[in-house]
């Protein structure tokens, strides 16, 4: 079954009305038909099984079939605040992340990150990044799009970061596992999780000064993970301890 996003005005008490980019796509790409079946997301959260009526130029409406379809979102919210990678590596995270649950993504600008944004070319980027996660949350059937925040330096996230219940940054100068068993038990239905993942060139001494008081330093095992890789291993442990509660 597709799922499409709309705007909370978009939902009446009867259907669902679906415009944008979204039409052309149910009409000429998927080339759905009256009496096909939907899932549709108000961008707040709510979720409905519809079922399509009429395929307009500029609109496709659906009956609202079940209001509060089940949501599929984690019971905790998950904050990403990732050291900008190169090249596309940042996609790739975006991707995998959202399909695991990531509630929100914050790039970072950490002392070792090789990418530096201007205005300009954050402004693209951040564009960009959020369309695929939209296009992520849509194809894995997530219950919202997680936003892809304003790219932030490392002293502000750490101040951001504080609110979440839970607060961790693996580091490969971590002992053992057993913090992070830890702190991985530590987690409660409904607790907020932020997670720091370094960039290529990885923390600065400096950076990890600056969060030890208030993260948990934990480890991700003996070997090195890239970037791209460590984000997305501790979004996999985290959707699997939330989810088995």
């Amino acid at each position: 079954m597709y799922q499409f996003f709309v705007e909370e005005e978009q939902i009446g008490r009867e259907f669902a009305t679906i415009t944008g980019t979204d039409v052309n796509h149910i009409k000429n790409v998927l080339r759905m038909k009256p009496g096909e079946k939907i899932r549709v997301s108000s961008r707040s959260g709510g979720d409905y099984l519809c079922e399509i009526t009429e395929l307009g130029e500029t609109f496709v409406q659906a009956d609202l079939l079940k209001e509060d379809a089940p949501s599929t979102e984690l019971p905790g919210k998950i904050y990403l605040f990732q050291g900008i990678p190169k090249g596309e590596r940042m996609e790739t995270v975006i991707e995998k992340v959202v399909e695991l649950g990531v509630y929100e993504i914050i790039p970072v600008a950490m002392k070792y990150c090789v990418v530096k944004l201007d205005a300009k070319r954050e402004a693209n980027r951040l564009k960009r990044w959020q369309k695929l996660s939209e296009t992520a949350a849509k194809q894995s059937k997530r219950s919202l799009i997680p936003n892809i925040h304003p790219v932030m330096g490392f002293e502000e996230a750490v101040r951001y970061a504080s609110a979440a219940d839970v607060r961790l940054l693996p580091y490969e100068n971590a002992e053992g596992m057993e913090a992070t068993r830890r702190a991985l038990a530590s987690i409660r239905p409904g607790n907020s999780v932020s997670v720091f993942i370094g960039p290529e060139g990885g923390f600065a001494e400096e950076e990890i000064a600056l969060a030890k008081d208030t993260m948990q330093i934990i480890s991700l095992g003996k070997r090195i993970l890239r970037t791209d890789t460590a984000g997305i291993a501790v979004l996999s442990m985290l959707m699997l301890k939330m989810e088995m509660h």
